[in-house]
């Protein structure tokens, strides 16, 4: 599958302006690997796996902030 460099960066010029805040990108910034969606307290994308470093002694900080929305 090729991706469409024009189609990719029209969406995600759409998505930033009405929705998304993108927080985290690949190195060569073509990929969006982590968007928040805008006033909401939590409403996360992303490709990342925080569950894979977190520890019962030691949770990610993205899953800490998850249960404290929550609460």
């Amino acid at each position: 599958m090729k991706l469409n460099q024009h189609n990719t960066h029209k969406y995600r010029e759409e998505f930033e302006k009405n929705w998304f805040i993108i927080s985290w990108t690949s190195p060569d910034g073509l990929l969006v690997e982590m968007a928040e969606l805008a006033d909401h307290p939590f409403m996360i994308a992303t490709q990342a796996h925080p569950e894979l470093k977190a520890r019962p002694t030691n949770p990610h900080p993205l899953l800490m902030g998850f249960i404290q929305a929550c609460i």
